[in-house]
């Protein structure tokens, strides 16, 4: 074995290349043993700063061989484990950390461990693991849940994980929290690093990462050029309505194509990339073959087939979703384009980053606004970006189903002594209060199931054997759970295959099967850019053909809407202010100008310091519209508390309508808010009592409960080729909730079905700081005669609940006239 030279600034050097201040940091850092968390732009060089201080602590150098050998010598054992969070980025990440290997002659190999890898593969890692291994959080679980898991990972000195601002704020970085305290038990001097870009709260990212103290955090080049633009639509809808996907904005963006030999399209929702693809092909057809449409419902085969393209330069666009969020490295693509607003300042930042991907190249991302109102989102992003006003992730809190999992795999990786394993699992940020309560419920319901659940065998999953150690003593058992190991509860999906008579058509993708159910054999709809027509439904495949109808439904999927965020909300806030004392700077503001001129002279502009609300009596009621701006989920919880609080007041009924500025309640009978709209009525006070009482909370906690018994292997969802229903898994675990509500009423699954509500599903730790802000506001209250360019979105919202979309459609045209005509009156 040769010496230990300076891997990095030898490759470095031979490339011209100058390493920045933040990458000498990291390999000092790494050299001298230390843990740390790598804050840094995407595209700035973060990989190379993390591998290359891997390399010259653990590496070594091995000279050519002259004498020929009969064998290739074998590469070093398992040193790195790289995690990261989606398997996309395995591939594109192996060939990152190999090439400086053979130029520095070191014999290290590179190997990937993901749901993608084929038996094979797995097989030869099983006799031995390369020396540095590419992973995601659930496969090093399914690792630590072998029975040689020790042995096998005995030579582990370092963990990197990637793009930990994905896992730090879901279950899935709950999940690593839990594999980390076990490596770490087994070697207490594992170095590790966490790689993020987009991150609002450093610290705490460091701690939930680095729980017991001690790591290094660096920020890397903060200097890389993020320009973000907005393309402004050829006429202004005074009078916006949200739900149209802005197609008027069609010749422009085509042309901003155009002018690029490489762009990324953003949307937000699957149903929206459908559209813009098709609309795009529609437009220029000779572009066929040239720009391709990715999601995460198409096949893995042809998403692959869509990397490979774009990062050599064969595609002149891709009409993405959250897919291509992450740090694929597509060095052709020079523009990105996000269509309606990102809705979060992390979100556009880390889209922005796909462009320019490289250590001095401008990133620049393109607001495409889908209505009017898009535009304030839009200057506001400039701000918020400019003043670096990122959003905050935090860790989940305790979560039973994960900790639940987790016992059970720990029993599968050669068994567990209950008081040693409690130790450990406190060393997890998560679980650092974890109360020995907590934990005799835990062992108890893996044991048998809890109160409820123990004349049943299946839920008997682990036992102590005669010496004490918990171990999975049935077979059955152990294999079900490998299987279902994670916490991705994936959306109730039905796959597509092309129809053939012979059977095995090539495979599409999925869609949701509650979608599907809606269609009759005959009915078209769009998928992958292409208009298909359903043949038949059997074994949770829909079976489909090509089709010659222009009229087809688009599948919606869950998961298409995401609230505005607070940090963009509070920049959205700051722009109006400034609108309202005659300021509008930029040439999104001054496009806005007539909208928010006719606004302000029928009612009023939301500021810093006055609260707006208007009413309005029309044909349907009387009508109370009001704009805290703070998200759509908070504005639902804010809606329902505010009409469960008056009713107590007086004997009235509302309909409720959300959007992410405000909220509109319609009543029958009239209601005086200038009496009303109290501080008693927009108190934090009794917050918790009252939010439940104005919801159908048990309906919302059943929801939640479905995803947390699939976590905590209550809910099996079936073979692979013999996948359960949607229909039966729901009614399964619909059963435990009804079974534990009525003889477990103390199950911790339950009451983390509630909490998981109240901070997911209703967000209330931000519902109680918008009424405490609220509260500090002044009321501006108008009573208006027409629906206001503020309050009609929400008109809109509530209708389209009622209407079908052409109805919709055709009523929104005759409102939106009648009120242009008025506008250009100048009337108030």
């Amino acid at each position: 074995m040769g010496t230990s030279p300076d891997f990095a600034r030898h490759w470095f050097t031979a490339r011209g290349w100058k390493p920045f201040v933040f990458q000498k940091q990291v390999w000092a850092a790494i050299k001298n043993g230390q843990s740390g968390l790598l804050h840094a732009s995407t595209g700035a060089g973060k990989t190379y700063a993390v591998w290359f201080g891997a390399l010259d602590r653990f590496a070594r150098s091995t000279p050519p061989d002259d004498k020929p050998r009969k064998r290739k010598p074998l590469a070093e054992p398992l040193t790195v484990l790289w995690i990261t969070p989606m398997r996309a980025l395995a591939a594109d990440t192996a060939r990152a950390l190999e090439a400086p290997l053979h130029d520095l002659q070191i014999r290290w190999s590179i190997g990937l461990r993901t749901g993608d890898t084929s038996s094979s593969e797995r097989a030869r890692q099983s006799r031995r693991l390369p020396s540095a291994l590419i992973t995601t959080p659930e496969s090093l679980t399914l690792m630590l849940a072998r029975a040689d898991a020790f042995t096998a990972l005995s030579t582990l000195r370092m963990v990197v994980v990637d793009e930990w601002h994905e896992l730090l704020g879901n279950k899935r970085g709950v999940q690593l929290q839990l594999a980390l305290a076990r490596l770490r038990r087994w070697h207490p001097g594992l170095i590790v690093w966490g790689v993020s870009a987009t991150l609002g709260n450093q610290a705490h990212a460091e701690q939930v990462l680095i729980p017991q103290g001690g790591g290094i955090s660096v920020q890397g080049q903060t200097s890389k050029a993020l320009q973000v633009d907005t393309l402004l639509p050829p006429a202004l809808e005074r009078f916006p309505w949200a739900g149209h996907i802005g197609l008027k904005m069609l010749p422009a963006v085509v042309a901003e194509l155009e002018s690029s030999p490489g762009s990324l399209v953003f949307t937000n929702t699957r149903a929206q990339s459908e559209i813009w693809f098709l609309a795009l092909l529609e437009a220029r057809p000779d572009w066929a073959g040239l720009i391709a449409l990715h999601h995460s419902s198409l096949s893995r085969d042809t998403r692959d087939w869509v990397e490979r393209a774009l990062k050599d330069g064969q595609l002149k666009a891709v009409v993405c979703t959250s897919s291509l969020d992450l740090g694929v490295d597509f060095l052709p693509v020079e523009r990105v384009l996000q269509i309606g607003s990102a809705k979060g300042v992390a979100r556009l930042m880390q889209r922005a980053g796909r462009s320019g991907h490289a250590p001095g190249r401008v990133s620049r991302v393109t607001l495409v606004p889908t209505h009017s109102l898009e535009l304030i989102e839009a200057a506001a992003a400039q701000d918020a970006v400019a003043q670096g006003r990122i959003e905050p992730r935090e860790s989940p809190h305790k979560p039973l189903d994960v900790l639940v999992q987790h016992l059970v795999s720990m029993a599968l990786g050669g068994g567990f002594l209950p008081d040693e394993l409690y130790d450990e699992v406190r060393r997890a940020w998560a679980y650092r209060d974890l109360t020995p309560q907590d934990w005799t419920w835990a062992l108890a319901f893996v044991r048998h199931g809890g109160l409820s659940l123990t004349a049943y065998p299946d839920y008997r999953r682990v036992e102590p054997d005669e010496y004490g150690v918990w171990r999975v003593p049935d077979a059955r058992l152990a294999r079900r759970h490998r299987m279902g190991i994670g916490t991705i509860v994936s959306d109730a999906s039905i796959q597509l295959k092309f129809w053939s008579k012979g059977g095995g058509g090539k495979q599409l993708g999925s869609v949701e099967e509650g979608f599907i159910a809606r269609l009759k054999p005959g009915d078209g709809f769009l998928f992958a850019g292409r208009l298909l027509e359903l043949v038949r439904v059997e074994n949770m495949t829909a079976y489909v053909k090509r089709s010659a109808t222009k009229k087809a439904a688009v599948p919606r999927w869950n998961g298409g809407r995401m609230p505005l965020s607070s940090e963009l909300a509070h920049a959205v806030v700051a722009r109006f202010s400034a609108a309202d004392q005659g300021t509008f700077i930029g040439p999104e503001m001054q496009a806005l100008r007539p909208l928010l001129e006719v606004q302000k002279r029928w009612s009023g502009l939301p500021t810093e310091t006055c609260l707006l609300a208007e009413v309005l009596k029309s044909r349907e009621g009387w009508h109370l519209f009001l704009y805290p701006f703070a998200g759509r989920q908070v504005h639902l919880g804010l809606a329902s508390l505010l009409a469960w609080r008056i009713s107590q007041r007086l004997p009235v009924t509302f309909s409720i309508a959300v959007n992410d500025y405000g909220l509109e309640l319609l009543s029958a009978t009239c209601v005086d808010w200038s009496t009303h709209l109290d501080p008693q009525l927009l108190s934090p006070d009794a917050l918790l009592k009252d939010v439940l009482a104005s919801l159908n909370a048990g309906e919302l906690a059943l929801r939640r409960f479905r995803e947390i018994a699939r976590i905590a292997g209550l809910v099996f969802a079936g073979y692979p080729g013999a996948p359960k229903s949607t229909r039966q898994v729901q009614a399964s675990s619909g059963l435990f909730f009804e079974v534990f509500k009525q003889y477990d009423a103390g199950n911790l699954l339950l009451a983390q079905a509630g909490e998981e509500v109240l901070r997911e599903e209703l967000d209330i730790h931000r519902l109680e700081q918008t009424l405490a802000r609220l509260n500090r506001l002044q009321l501006d209250l108008h009573s208006v005669k027409r629906p206001t360019p503020l309050g009609f979105p929400l008109l809109v919202e509530r209708m389209r609940e009622s209407m079908s979309s052409e109805k919709l459609a055709d009523r929104i045209r005759r409102m939106v006239s009648d009120l242009e005509k008025t506008a250009e009156t100048g009337k108030a």
